[in-house]
This record gives C-alpha cells, sequence and structure tokens, in this order.
C-alpha cells in the first residue's frame, strides 16, 4: 500500500467524468488499498478515485464510528437505485481543506455496486452515511460539494 496524492480544488481532474471499471485486476485492489491507506492518513471518512488522481469508478468509505454496521465500505461502479427524504448537513472534502458548507442531501439512500471480489452488493445508507455516499459518488461525475453548497442556509431557519 502507499499514500497517494489527494488532488486539490483547482486540479481539472476533479471536474471529470470517471469511467467504469470494465476489470477488477491487481491494479483496481491497490487503487482500493491505496485509498484506504490515503483516506485514512487524511483523516477522512470517504474517498473516490478521482482525488487521488485516477479516472475510474472507485470509492472508499469508513464511517470508523457509524452505526451502519459495515465497517469499510468499497465500491467499485457504484449507483445510486434510491433515494428518499431530505436533509442538510455540513460538509468538507479532503479535495478542499478547511472549507464547509451546507448542502441538502437524501435521507436515505440504496446503492449497488461491485466489491473487490466482483460480487454485486447492495448498501442502505441513512444520514451521514447517506450523505457520504451521495458526496463520493458526486465526486465520479466531476461534482464537488460546493455546486450544491446552500449559500444562504443558516442553521438557526
Amino acid at each position: 500500500m502507499a499514500l497517494r496524492q489527494i488532488r486539490l480544488n483547482d486540479d481539472e481532474i476533479l471536474r471529470k467524468k470517471a469511467r467504469p471499471v470494465s476489470e477488477i485486476d491487481e491494479k483496481i485492489l491497490t487503487l482500493l488499498d491505496d485509498m484506504r491507506e490515503t483516506m485514512y492518513a487524511a483523516d477522512g471518512v470517504g474517498i473516490a478515485a478521482p482525488q487521488v488522481g485516477v479516472l475510474r469508478r472507485v470509492v472508499v468509505i469508513d464511517m470508523r464510528n457509524g452505526d451502519d454496521g459495515y465497517g469499510v465500505i468499497e465500491l467499485i461502479n457504484p449507483e445510486l437505485t434510491k433515494a428518499e427524504g431530505s436533509q442538510i448537513n455540513i460538509e468538507g472534502c479532503l479535495s478542499i481543506p478547511d472549507e464547509h458548507a451546507y448542502v441538502e442531501r437524501p435521507e436515505r439512500v440504496i446503492v449497488q455496486a461491485l466489491d473487490r471480489n466482483g460480487n454485486m452488493c447492495e448498501y442502505e445508507g441513512r444520514g451521514s452515511l447517506a450523505i457520504a455516499f451521495c458526496h463520493e459518488l458526486d465526486h465520479l461525475d466531476g461534482i464537488l460539494y460546493t455546486d450544491k453548497a446552500m449559500e444562504d442556509y443558516d442553521e438557526e431557519d
């Protein structure tokens, strides 16, 4: 495993759409491992491949102290299949250090993806896990949370 450089906000790769993974080979497995190590080193809870300069549809999430029961979630070619409800929370991003903004996201989502063994898996995310799924899947389409930030939101509203 190796630490990879996290691409920052002005890097054009963050605005490009990631390509699907056609084969889960050693390169993809190494990418997953490196992303996990990079995410932990940066004290993050999620990371998408474009954030480490790879335009592939790969995501790693670990809510650590969450109550989702999943632990580390590795997603290859993830798809959001269901979204319902609404929540507004403050978000940040490893690619945009020291900035935060309020973003509206679904309260509950269902995500389907391949795992590292090529098995199709389905995950349900509620609350903060739903936010993490949506945030990281947006990265795969070149979308940053700042694109969805609520500029006039006041927590008192």
